[in-house]
């Protein structure tokens, strides 16, 4: 009697533990979540320097279509990106909604242009899957796709976007 209850008592502890313990092993990564064209993507909290609103660029000749041009940013000069037109989508239309997303990854540093910016994610890991072989050309930009109960979203690499090809 004694042993059948202590056993249903590991039982109760393990049934508990089991959800967490996988939530507690599998890394939580925090992303911001921000709409580009009619899509959802993300990126690393810890990538983002600050998000701001749009303020005056200058723009500088014979770069790609999608460099807008420069901005000063408290004494520090950063090139401004339209990632709609990065990626093809064609240029920004400016709105109360338009941020600048000021990223960083070692010494680069650029400001990109969004939609609209969502919210905080948390996301697990395990809830991750790698960017899908047809997408060959940018697969290095795309981190990985991120499984919500209730959406997708594309998780970029900000080492990607931040690589100069211009």
């Amino acid at each position: 009697m004694a042993a059948n209850k202590l056993e249903q008592i590991f039982k109760r502890q393990k049934e508990q533990k089991s959800p967490n313990k996988s939530g507690e092993n599998d890394n939580i990564i925090q992303l911001v979540g921000f709409i580009v064209g009619t899509e959802e993507f993300a990126v690393p909290i810890l990538s983002i320097q600050e998000i701001i609103k749009p303020i005056e660029f200058t723009r500088v000749p014979s770069t790609p279509k999608y460099v807008l041009g420069v901005f000063n940013l408290r004494g520090t000069v950063i090139p401004i990106i339209d990632l709609r037109a990065k990626f093809g989508l064609g240029a920004s239309k400016q709105t109360e909604d338009t941020r600048y997303i000021v990223m960083k990854y070692k010494d680069d540093i650029a400001g990109f242009v969004i939609d609209k910016l969502t919210e905080a994610i948390r996301i697990s890991e395990s809830n991750i899957d790698p960017a899908p072989e047809t997408i060959n050309q940018d697969s290095s930009l795309i981190y990985g796709i991120g499984k919500q109960k209730d959406r997708i979203l594309t998780i970029l690499k900000v080492e990607g976007l931040l690589k100069r090809d211009f």
